[in-house]
């Protein structure tokens, strides 16, 4: 099922999320509605918070990016109670953009290197190393459950600079091609 995606200016987006237990309730299927919802909306990784579920939870599928690096071809993972445990490398500039906040895109500033603790979606503990597109696709999605948004790594000149097309997504005013819910717009209008 098609999840709507939560607006910038949601408070949900700026808390930090809570880890989760093997027993939380439909689990397989928030994962599954997370995926359809993602590739609805053209992504290439969701978080929980994006769904209105404040928890560690994040999907991936960095496979659109598979021409530029050949080994993120079928790179599909869940990430339940994510921690990175090491950020390194050079940061590097790359144009981001977010399902909750649409048509706005920056260069974001990101070490070109993790190490993340994490559970599967069969609940088996990993800790891996990523690099390049890959950890930069999970260090944005890792940051949804932090409570921070790409556009919190923008100058504050630049965050100015976009601050009226941010208050008019949260308004609503917004084309989007997925169905969203805006937090400065009352129900029932």
């Amino acid at each position: 099922m098609k999840l709507p995606i939560v607006a910038y200016g949601d408070p949900i987006l700026k808390r930090v999320a809570k880890d989760i237990e093997p027993a939380f309730p439909n689990l397989k299927e928030l994962i599954a509605d997370m995926y359809e919802t993602m590739y609805a909306a053209r992504g290439v990784g969701l978080a929980a918070p994006q769904v209105g579920q404040s928890i560690r939870l994040f999907v991936v599928d960095a496979t659109p990016f598979d021409e530029d690096e050949p080994e993120l071809k079928n790179f599909k993972k869940v990430f339940i109670n994510a921690h990175i445990v090491e950020e390194s490398g050079e940061e590097w500039p790359f144009n981001e953009g977010c399902l909750s906040i649409p048509d706005i895109r920056e260069d974001i500033y990101r070490n070109s290197n993790i190490r993340i603790s994490y559970y599967d979606e069969n609940w088996v503990h990993h800790e891996d190393s990523f690099k390049g597109l890959a950890a930069r696709v999970i260090q944005h999605e890792y940051d949804h459950t932090d409570g921070k948004l790409f556009t919190d790594h923008l100058s504050p000149l630049r965050k100015r600079l976009i601050q009226k097309k941010l208050n008019d997504i949260s308004k609503g005013i917004v084309k989007a091609e997925y169905k969203m819910k805006f937090p400065a717009v009352k129900k029932g209008r």
